[in-house]
């Protein structure tokens, strides 16, 4: 039996939950675990960190963001900005090919971006490219960009999964979402929701042979039942996102954990088009009487620190500067004065089961911290799936949420802060000033001067407190000992799974544990 603090699971039972035989396995699959399941397969559409993760491993972007924020080839090999920063040109990698052994071809290209520009679509990043005004594909190898202005951003915007390209002939079939042909380094060969997925190599990936033959990614019903499998080396891989349990992995002799910063934020997000949050006075209210730390020491065991709007290190900004993040009671009760709710009033917070596995602590924080000005809280935890469609529709009052980091504060936000944001309704709250700032600094090339400008949206949104901006903490992967080459990056992708190899190793296999 192997013991925990939250489950008790037996072996056999754990091998059941994962479908490994008691005989041989094959050495160059990695199994590999997490606890929250992808909620859909179009990459244009997700919005789940779940469905991201799976998918960044079979299709593939124009580019991507590396370890250390800075743009890398993918289907692209290079590209060039005109003088006047209004034509951006691609040249593709001539050996980029489809799983279905199709070329990727600069059609292929300019349909999928005229599929994430459709607003039938739903894309989730569309409000990245609106300035495209066409694309022309003069070659065989060349994509050319026409823009309305320059968008020094646009390229960060290009590195996302959701910008991921995808067969011209899937999207005349309508079969995006329903069948995955991408480019990337698997295939998906099998999906049941809720308990696996089976990849295998793509061999005709253009960056080169992968590590291993296949990943077998089992789904088990929480982080503690995956230590467990980790402990018995059924799982060679897993990714946690509860820091309860990946702070236990280091006192595991045989596991290794990475730990890396993420660019990704803890928020409350409050629904600005929904009384009273209507009222500025009584949004500022939440923010003073919310003490952010408290949230991260009891939620996340202190592991993150306390963020404004902007995670990017190099623009951010201190949150000591920003509006009433030292929290201040008698501020807010007065502010809640002012606006007409001496009394407070009630409202419901969402949160999602399991994404993050911190949800349910951090809105039970927030509900004691928020009953001191009057305000009663009544918190709703839903599965992930429900809670994405509240979510995506702003059917909400308050939300606890886990949103995206991104290396550009322009591709991070534009989508909620500015007029022609496509998850407006997620954010339900604009002004001029926030427009403004985010098109000043869509346009502007001067690192320097881009920072001024989002130092200026960043205090401007901080003190409008739509949203309480809470904390940001770790991507965590645990590993066997003898796994080799993963490499956590700031935006947690799982992307350089496609070098990670498996070492033979002594001690105890998966065959002597069920011998």
């Amino acid at each position: 039996m192997v013991y925990l603090t939250r489950k008790l699971l037996s072996g056999i039972t754990l091998a059941a939950m994962l479908g490994i035989a008691t005989v041989s396995t094959q050495a160059a699959t990695l199994h590999m675990a997490w606890s929250q399941d992808a909620t859909g397969l179009d990459p244009h559409k997700q919005t789940a960190f779940s469905s991201l993760r799976l998918l960044e491993l079979i299709y593939e972007p124009l580019v991507r963001v590396d370890a250390s924020l800075q743009i890398i080839p993918a289907i692209a090999t290079s590209w060039e900005f005109s003088k006047d920063g209004k034509e951006l040109t691609f040249k593709l990698d001539p050996k980029a090919k489809f799983q279905d052994g199709a070329a990727v071809t600069p059609a292929d290209v300019k349909a999928s971006f005229e599929r994430i520009l459709d607003e039938k679509t739903g894309a989730a990043a569309r409000a990245n490219f609106l300035s495209i005004t066409s694309i022309d594909t003069p070659d065989a190898g060349t994509v050319v960009f026409h823009l309305s202005q320059p968008d020094a951003p646009i390229l960060t915007a290009m590195s996302d999964i959701n910008a991921a390209i995808v067969p011209a002939a899937e999207i005349k079939a309508g079969s995006i979402g329903t069948k995955t042909v991408g480019s990337g380094p698997f295939k998906l060969d099998r999906w049941d929701p809720n308990a696996k997925e089976v990849l295998s190599a793509n061999k005709e990936w253009a960056g080169g042979a992968t590590g291993v033959d296949g990943i077998e990614i089992s789904v088990l019903p929480d982080e503690a039942a995956i230590l467990a499998a980790m402990r018995t080396k059924q799982v060679d891989f897993a990714l946690l996102n509860d820091p309860l349990v990946a702070t236990l992995v280091p006192k595991e002799a045989s596991l290794q954990l990475n730990r890396a910063p993420v660019l990704a934020y803890n928020v409350l997000q409050l629904n600005p088009s929904r009384k009273p949050m209507t009222e500025l006075k009584v949004r500022q209210a939440i923010s003073c009487a919310v003490d952010r730390q408290e949230v991260l020491d009891t939620a996340a065991l202190g592991e993150g620190k306390i963020t404004g709007p902007l995670t990017i290190p190099a623009l951010a900004t201190d949150p000591s500067q920003l509006f009433c993040y030292k929290r201040d009671v008698e501020k807010a009760k007065k502010l809640m004065a002012e606006a007409g709710f001496a009394d407070g009033f009630s409202a419901t917070v969402i949160g999602a089961t399991g994404e993050p596995p911190t949800a349910a602590a951090e809105a039970q924080v927030i509900q004691s911290q928020l009953a001191e000005i009057g305000v009663k809280l009544d918190i709703k935890m839903m599965e992930l799936n429900v809670y994405v469609d509240a979510w995506l529709k702003g059917d909400f009052d308050m939300a606890i949420a886990l949103n995206g980091g991104r290396a550009d504060p322009y591709t991070m936000y534009n989508r909620y802060w500015t007029k022609s944001g496509n998850l407006q309704k997620v954010a339900n709250y604009i002004d001029d000033t926030l427009d403004s700032l985010m098109q000043k600094g869509r346009a502007e090339t001067d690192p320097a001067k881009r920072k001024v400008i989002f130092a200026e949206f960043e205090k401007h949104l901080a003190e409008v407190s739509p949203w309480i901006w809470l904390y940001t903490s770790y991507s965590y992967t645990a590993q066997q000992k003898n796994i080799a080459g993963f490499v956590p990056t700031p935006t947690g992708t799982l992307f350089s799974l496609s070098k990670v190899t498996i070492q033979q190793s002594a001690g105890i296999g998966r065959e002597d544990f069920f011998a």
